[in-house]
């Protein structure tokens, strides 16, 4: 185990809470101190790269790890990267402060992670370039009916009339931009051939089947095989996530320890659903999920480290706004109940628990929170998330457990958990369709609510504490809710602060 206080650095991906707040509060504790840079970008806005370079080389001095976005690194966070305009030749000197960080403190361990560009199917400028609000959606399709035609899956013909649909010159800056990432891609791939980097995440924040990221996807992955590399870099879905999971195999690492994981069904038939936003198996992406946390699976939780509990349904999943769902993946071949009971009893045996919580897509399953506050369990088990895609909560989860597996449940880890259960179930499950109801009233819109702190987080806060009081009722007097924003003013993420007080022994009350 961990006998010593670690330095690590984390450069996340970009500003929001979920790269750059949750690994603070989940890890950042007596074991740890984590180190990251004061001030970041602003969405569109890239961080500045010359105080990005300086935070770097002053934090990771005399630091004992580091987990790095490439994405921030080279373009100043993960929007910045779809948007910009610069050149290979550019961004050729970005990746040389990597080297100079491994020359200064030769000890310093480098967990680097970066993303495929993405290229979403529907028509938005939202966290794309401005023309991508008129042809986002043919873009994609072109993309799509090309990947196809290159397959002999279409002809030629259908190709060129989509081509035809699109303005020429905003393709070319589209695709042009794509080349330019998928270089840098490559030149990721050399600095762990090199030994700069000590492992490489690849992550699939786009897994459609076709298109232009899955040829990307696909042009990376052949690459990682010719050069032997598919123990050392790993492409799985997901991408908010990757920053507490790279810290979660570094602990891993530093400790000499590989967590057993024993990954508990509440449907078996899960194993083999497509989630949502992704393009491989459920079980597929658990695997590589686990091992890219530094950690093995274990078929016996009687030998396990960790228990990884996934409410998943038996066949496809929905999104969270249309729970409870009557679909026969989640009410027949689905149990709830013995996955509760499974849980409670492991937690009487004082294992380490945690839930995964994506059997639904962009927010948590109320049944099962109300399940788990009957049971008196909020507290008791050791993670839980349930947020956005499945891949994001995976990552979330087994973070929670590894960081119980080597410092127990610290007042921060129980933080942590509450604000899962709050943000998660709360906001993305109820809150969020709530509010955006009634934004018109205001003359606001989901993209737009003008205001980090303003009328909508007041408002968000006041249904959160109603949430905290009626669905987690055996908790809720022990829970403060601090502070409540809306990071890129818009409705789909907030910040969060949140704590609960620990629980008081029979001679202390």
């Amino acid at each position: 185990m961990l006998n010593r206080k670690l330095k690590l650095v984390l450069l996340p991906l970009d500003e929001r809470p979920c790269n750059r707040l949750f690994p603070q509060h989940l890890f950042q504790h007596d074991g740890v101190e984590l180190v990251v840079p004061e001030t970041l970008g602003d969405k569109k806005q890239p961080a500045d790269l010359e105080k990005v370079d300086q935070f770097l080389l002053n934090a990771c001095r005399d630091a004992d790890g580091l987990v790095l976005s490439l994405d921030t690194l080279l373009y100043g966070g993960l929007v910045p990267s779809r948007i910009h305009h610069k050149t290979p030749e550019e961004l050729e000197p970005r990746m040389d402060i990597i080297r100079r960080l491994k020359q200064e403190n030769p000890r310093l361990l480098i967990y680097g992670f970066q993303v495929v560009m993405r290229c979403p199917d529907y028509s938005s400028d939202d966290e794309e370039p401005d023309y991508y609000e008129q042809y986002g959606e043919q873009i994609h399709r072109a993309g799509e009916v090309l990947h196809r035609s290159r397959l002999g899956l279409c002809g030629d013909q259908e190709l060129k009339v989509m081509l035809e649909e699109i303005d020429q010159d905003k393709l070319k800056d589209y695709v042009d931009r794509r080349s330019c990432n998928l270089q840098q891609n490559y030149r990721a791939l050399e600095l762990v051939e090199q030994g700069v980097l000590d492992a490489l995440v690849i992550p699939q924040d786009d897994s459609a089947a076709y298109g232009y990221a899955a040829m990307d996807q696909q042009s990376v992955r052949d690459r990682i095989a010719r050069k032997g590399l598919m123990r050392d870099v790993l492409m799985y879905p997901g991408a908010d996530e990757v920053g507490l999971t790279l810290l979660a195999r570094m602990l891993n690492h530093m400790a000499g320890r590989k967590p057993k994981v024993y990954v508990k069904y509440a449907a078996e038939g899960a194993k083999s659903v497509l989630p949502i936003y992704e393009g491989c198996s459920l079980d597929t992406t658990i695997r590589n999920q686990l091992l890219s946390a530094g950690c093995q699976i274990t078929d016996s939780y009687e030998n396990a480290d960790i228990i990884l509990a996934v409410t998943a349904p038996a066949e496809r999943i929905e999104e969270a706004v249309q729970q409870p769902s009557q679909a026969r993946g989640y009410c027949v071949e689905r149990s709830l109940p013995e996955l509760v009971d499974f849980v409670e009893e492991r937690v009487r045996e004082g294992r380490i628990v945690t839930i995964a919580d994506n059997a639904y897509g962009n927010g948590g399953e109320m049944l099962l929170i109300r399940m788990l506050n009957r049971a008196h369990l909020l507290d008791k088990v050791a993670g839980y998330a349930g947020w956005n895609t499945s891949a994001n909560t995976l990552g979330t989860a087994i973070a929670e457990g590894v960081d119980a597996y080597h410092f127990g449940i610290t007042q921060s880890h129980q933080n942590f958990l509450v604000e899962r259960y709050i943000e998660d179930a709360g906001y993305c499950g109820m809150v969020r369709a709530r509010i955006t109801r009634i934004l018109s009233q205001y003359g606001m819109n989901y993209f737009d609510v003008r205001e980090q702190d303003g009328v909508v987080s007041a408002k968000v806060r006041q249904e959160l504490e109603r949430f905290t009081r009626e669905e987690l009722s055996s908790i809720a007097p022990r829970v403060e809710l601090h502070q409540v924003w809306m990071p890129w003013r818009r409705m789909f993420e907030i910040g969060l602060d949140a704590s609960i007080r620990p629980q008081l022994l029979a001679w202390e009350a």
